[in-house]
């Protein structure tokens, strides 16, 4: 299989995960919710799965997957579920409702980050559809109160709010949260202070011959993916001088090199089988899958790799990205109705490949994708005034000329 014609197939396989395992009963309070996984938890959908949701309908309408009329009736109806059934606090959603009522599951925090990845999917569509659809979308990111999610103490996002106990965790170093700052500092409404994205640490550090790579806690590769999924960081810095997009390149590189280094040990891992993040693994959804560099022992990893990692990174690292792709399309087994399964993993008795797929994963590789191949989702994003306000304000402004090839010293 040719490589456009592979990431097309995947592309269109993530689109109708967000099509089939969304709600569609016009009667349901939960109408327009979209499950967690395809599988397991069949009730239980996440505010994420619907903000990537969103973005597909938007490939829909420019690939004639679906209309115009009816994905602007679907995304139209999917905000007023936010707007009229779903719980808030100061304009906050839960992470994980109820894909019929609505309501809060599993005693689930009301998050800011998955609240935050809801939004940049309603003002895509905002951006996209236009008409009632951007004033819903609008309406939903002014009732966001960013203020009451900051502990002033630290000048830091707390990382999650539990009704029964209050807030909990910092946003305390690099991570996937780039969109709050700028959601947050372009709000109209309960705006934060500039300060707050110089507030967060930024540790700096080398691996093998990749240099000065701003790296996360354990090295997840989703965490140098979601945020540039909608805002477009190439040929931008910021007062620091710090390039966002050839920060991404370098742990993709990273990861893939720890990825080689360690194949002796993980017969999963190789030059084509790389891209830690995560994801589902033997024993279960596991978050702490991940690379050097890290302040984490990597103690979680066990041979389990994601497509997502390679796919969510193809803007990237575009060769390297296709090339693992292909890799995994020879595993007929790694492959189901809505493209790549979740995960595999070659270390155990026998090869595992997980039964469902997660809405975060197919949602990074399908945006991602699309943006490779067509730039579509951040040029409809980018249009919107409050995305720009937030990137002027932080003065990510200045141009920068980087390429992969100078990355590898």
């Amino acid at each position: 299989m040719r490589a456009k014609e592979l990431l097309k197939k995947e592309l269109r396989g993530c689109y109708k995960f967000f099509i089939k395992e969304a709600n569609k009963n016009k009667n349901s309070k939960g109408y327009g919710l979209i499950r967690d996984k395809s599988v397991l938890s069949p009730k239980i959908a996440s505010i994420a799965s619907v903000g990537y949701g969103l973005s597909a309908l938007v490939i829909g309408v420019e690939r004639n997957w679906i209309t115009f009329p009816k994905a602007y009736e679907r995304v139209s109806k999917t905000l007023d579920t936010f707007l009229n059934n779903m719980e808030s606090t100061n304009g906050f959603f839960y992470h994980f409702i109820n894909l019929e009522t609505a309501k809060r599951e599993w005693k689930s925090e009301v998050s800011i980050i998955d609240t935050a990845i809801f939004i940049c999917g309603a003002l895509l569509s905002g951006e996209y559809f236009g008409g009632t659809v951007k004033e819903k979308a609008t309406k939903l990111y002014k009732n966001i109160n960013w203020e009451w999610y900051l502990d002033k103490s630290t000048n830091q996002f707390y990382m999650g709010y539990l009704p029964e106990s209050g807030f909990s965790g910092h946003w305390d170093m690099y991570a996937e949260q780039l969109m709050l700052y700028i959601l947050a500092v372009a709000s109209p409404t309960f705006p934060v202070e500039v300060s707050t994205y110089k507030d967060f640490q930024k540790p700096v550090t080398d691996y093998k011959q990749i240099k000065n790579i701003v790296y996360t806690y354990c090295g997840t590769l989703f965490t140098y993916q979601y945020s540039h999924a909608w805002i477009d960081f190439r040929n931008r810095k910021d007062e620091q001088g710090i390039d966002w997009f050839e920060n991404s390149i370098k742990a993709t590189l990273a990861n893939r090199e720890y990825c080689i280094e360690n194949k002796e040990k993980y017969k999963t891992f190789g030059e084509n089988s790389w891209g830690l993040t995560a994801c589902i693994g033997p024993k279960g959804y596991n978050g702490g899958f991940g690379a050097m560099p890290a302040f984490s022992t990597l103690e979680e990893n066990d041979g389990t790799i994601s497509p997502s990692g390679a796919a969510g990174s193809i803007v990237f690292t575009p060769e390297l990205s296709i090339n693992a792709l292909t890799h995994y399309a020879h595993y007929s087994k790694f492959w189901g109705k809505y493209g790549f399964k979740d995960a595999y993993n070659l270390d155990g008795k026998k090869p595992w490949y997980a039964k469902e797929c997660i809405g975060i994963d197919k949602g990074i590789s399908m945006i991602m994708i699309e943006n490779y191949l067509s730039g579509l989702i951040w040029e409809y994003f980018m249009k919107n005034e409050y995305v720009q306000n937030g990137l002027e304000k932080l003065n990510i402004t200045e141009k920068a000329n980087i390429k992969v090839n100078d990355i590898v010293v």
